[in-house]
């Protein structure tokens, strides 16, 4: 069994930061890939932001200049240190990891989200 778990999100004020933690546990091969996606009501849900193993980073357009996602390698976590929050950041935060559980066998895996709330 794999899990992924968030936590972090919260209520902030428009200019504002917040942190996001993500890690990754279970029957873990090898990690591909980590990241986070959003989904705010209405919308779909989109990439923000993601590492892979190779340390390649990506963001969207949307946040570069402003969020930040790092890894630890250790624990098999990721982090998105995210400043200047704007209103339109508000979403459910959705970590996702890209992983092998065996040299054949591969998925992505989906935290349960955290509620990101940007106040104007």
């Amino acid at each position: 069994q794999v899990q992924v778990v968030e936590s972090g999100g919260g209520l902030v004020q428009a200019g504002g930061s917040l942190s996001l933690s993500c890690a990754a546990s279970g029957s873990i091969f090898r990690i591909v890939a980590m990241g986070w996606y959003r989904q705010a009501p209405g919308k779909q849900r989109e990439l923000v932001a993601s590492v892979n193993a190779g340390g390649a980073y990506n963001y969207a357009d949307s946040v570069k200049g402003r969020f930040t996602i790092s890894r630890d390698n250790v624990n098999n976590a990721v982090y998105l240190q995210m400043n200047s929050l704007k209103p339109e950041d508000t979403a459910v935060y959705y970590c996702n990891a890209y992983l092998y559980t065996s040299r054949d066998r591969w998925n992505e895996y989906w935290g349960q989200g955290t509620q990101v709330t940007v106040s104007s």
